[in-house]
């Protein structure tokens, strides 16, 4: 499953947030997680904030 730093090293060299790994950071949160994993947590939400970070949960479906 892999841990939350690979996954948001990901995201951030991506600048992109899928659907699937919004999914499978969900999973990862539920576990028991080390403090790097949580500040990298952290990390990506503010990535996020700053626009830095595009998610595809909240974009706008025109079908």
């Amino acid at each position: 499953m892999g841990n939350i730093c690979d996954l948001v090293k990901q995201v951030l060299e991506t600048g992109y947030l899928t659907v699937e790994a919004e999914d499978r950071l969900r999973r990862l949160l539920k576990r028991h997680y080390s403090q790097e994993e949580f500040d990298a947590f952290i990390q990506l939400q503010r990535a996020a904030m700053l626009g830095q970070v595009k998610q595809q949960s909240r974009e706008v479906s025109l079908c």
